[in-house]
C-alpha cells in the first residue's frame, strides 16, 4: 500500500489524508509556492445548460472588482449555465427591460444591476434578475459592503441566481481550504470557493496536511508536523487560536468531524497498527472503533452522523468500508477496482467520490451509493483529495496538469471542469467548507 500518487509522503498507509508522512520524505517534495490568486478556466459543455444574459453593472468600470465577470465565472463553473454577452446593453436594477431582443439572443433570463461608491467608502451593490421568457421580475438583492467584501457580494449574487433558476442552493459564497508550500514554509489557506481572496490561516516551517472543515464552518482540523511527528490540531478560523487534540505515541492523522461538531474521528497508531478512534473535539482520551489486523484510515462521517466510511486493506488491498459511527462490523462499499482510497460523501448521502488506481493511474470516481453504479469522471492520472461542494453538485480535487499540481472542480458527470491553477506552483489537499450559517 505504498504506491499511492504521493507514496513518498505516506509510505505506510493508503490515501493522502490517511498518510503519516516521514519528515525526510516530506522534505524531499518540490517547493510549492503559496499563491493566493487563481485563474479559472472552464472546459466542457453540459447538455442542459440554462442560457442567461449578464449585463455589466452600471458603474462597474469604476469598481475595483468586476462584479458581472465574477458572477459569470461562478455560474459557468457550476456547469448549469451558459452565459450570453450583454456588454452592449445599458441597464440597471431600476430598468424594465424589453425582453424581446434577449429572447432573440437565446437568453432565458437576464441579470442587471449597479454599483455605487458611498460617502463612507463602502460600495452599494444592487442587482435584479428577470425571466426573459415570461417577462417576470424574479427579484433582486442589495448590499452595502466594504471594498474587501465586493467579491463576496458577487458570489452572493451568483448564489441568488443559481437558487432562483435551479432550485438548489448556491455554493459560491462558501469557502475552501488548501495547503501550499514555498521554500521551507507551509501554509494553510482559506479562500473563496473559486480559489480567490485567499487568507493564510496558518504558516509553519513544518508540513501541514489533511485540513478538514467543521460542519459550522468556524473551525479547521488539520495535521501538523511541528512536533517532529504528525499531531492533530483544531484551529478557529476567525480568531486564529488553536488547540491540540491528538498527540499520542506514534502517529496521529486523518481528522474528520462529526456533523454535530462534538467529535473527531482520527487515525492513531498508539496501540500498534493504524486504527480508527473517536475523540472529543476538545481533546481527551480516544475511544477505539476498529480492531482489524490491517490498516484502517481516512474516516469520514455520513451527514446524518450514523455511519463512518473509511479505507482499509483488511481484505488484502485498500477498499472503502462503512460501519456504524459507534463502531461495529464494517461492510465493504467499493467493489470496482482493486485499489480505492480517499472517500468523500455528498451531504445528501447519495454520492460517494473516491480515488481509484486504474492501470497505474489515480483517477476520481463517483459512485451512486443506492445503485452501486460507478463513473470515472476525469482524464487525468494523478487525482487526489476529492471534496464535495455543500450542495453536492460539484467536487473539488487536486491533480497534476501540465507537470504541476492544481485544483480542479468537476460536475458529477465530469462534463464541466474548472481549472483553478496557481501561477507559479502546486496547490494540494482541498477541502470544501459548509454553507455559511
Amino acid at each position: 500500500m505504498n504506491d499511492s500518487p504521493r507514496a513518498k509522503e505516506q509510505p505506510s498507509q493508503p490515501g493522502r489524508r490517511a498518510a503519516v508522512a516521514s519528515l525526510a520524505s516530506l522534505a524531499a517534495l518540490a517547493a510549492l509556492p503559496a499563491l493566493a490568486q487563481f485563474r479559472v478556466e472552464v472546459t466542457g459543455v453540459g447538455l442542459t445548460q440554462l442560457p442567461i444574459a449578464l449585463v455589466p453593472l452600471r458603474g462597474e468600470a469604476q469598481s475595483p472588482q468586476k462584479i458581472a465577470s465574477i458572477v459569470q465565472a461562478d455560474l459557468e463553473r457550476s456547469g448549469q449555465f451558459r452565459t450570453i454577452d450583454g456588454s452592449a446593453a445599458a441597464l440597471d436594477e431600476t430598468s424594465r427591460p424589453d425582453v424581446s431582443p434577449w429572447r432573440q439572443k437565446g437568453a432565458d433570463s437576464l441579470a442587471v444591476g449597479s454599483i455605487t461608491r458611498l460617502a463612507d467608502g463602502r460600495y452599494d451593490v444592487r442587482f435584479r434578475l428577470w425571466d426573459v421568457v415570461r417577462g417576470q421580475d424574479l427579484g433582486g438583492q442589495s448590499y452595502a459592503v466594504a471594498q474587501d467584501d465586493l467579491r463576496l457580494a458577487a458570489h452572493r449574487i451568483a448564489d441568488f441566481i443559481y437558487e432562483k433558476l435551479t432550485g438548489d442552493k448556491g455554493i459560491f459564497s462558501t469557502r475552501i481550504a488548501y495547503v501550499t508550500k514555498t521554500g521551507n514554509r507551509y501554509n494553510l489557506w482559506v479562500a473563496d470557493a473559486d480559489g480567490e481572496n485567499a487568507q493564510s490561516a496558518l504558516a509553519s516551517p513544518e508540513p501541514i496536511i489533511s485540513p478538514a472543515w467543521s460542519a459550522n464552518g468556524q473551525q479547521l482540523a488539520y495535521v501538523s508536523f511541528e512536533s517532529r511527528k504528525p499531531v492533530v490540531y483544531v484551529h478557529s478560523v476567525a480568531s486564529g487560536q488553536r488547540r491540540l487534540i491528538a498527540n499520542f505515541r506514534g502517529s496521529n492523522s486523518a481528522p474528520a468531524w462529526s456533523p454535530d461538531g462534538r467529535t473527531l474521528a482520527v487515525t492513531l497508531t498508539r496501540d500498534g497498527g493504524s486504527q480508527l478512534y473517536t475523540i472529543d473535539a476538545n481533546g481527551g482520551e480516544p475511544r477505539r472503533l476498529t480492531q482489524s489486523g490491517g490498516i484502517d484510515t481516512e474516516p469520514i462521517y455520513s451527514s446524518d452522523g450514523r455511519s463512518i466510511y473509511f479505507v482499509s486493506d483488511r481484505g488484502g488491498a485498500p477498499q472503502i468500508y462503512r460501519m456504524p459511527a459507534s463502531g461495529g462490523e464494517p461492510e465493504r462499499v467499493t467493489f470496482t477496482g482493486s485499489y480505492n482510497i480517499s472517500p468523500a460523501l455528498s451531504a445528501d448521502g447519495r454520492w460517494l467520490a473516491y480515488i481509484s488506481r486504474i492501470n497505474g493511474a489515480f483517477k476520481l470516481q463517483v459512485m451512486e451509493l443506492a445503485s452501486g453504479n460507478v463513473q470515472s469522471v476525469t482524464d487525468t492520472t494523478a487525482d487526489e483529495s476529492p471534496s464535495f461542494a455543500p450542495n453536492g453538485r460539484l467536487i473539488v480535487y487536486s491533480t497534476r496538469v501540465g507537470g504541476r499540481e492544481a485544483l480542479m472542480t468537476t460536475t458529477l458527470d465530469g462534463k464541466i471542469k474548472a481549472h483553478l491553477a496557481g501561477k507559479g506552483g502546486d496547490i494540494r489537499e482541498p477541502d470544501w467548507g459548509p454553507f455559511q450559517r
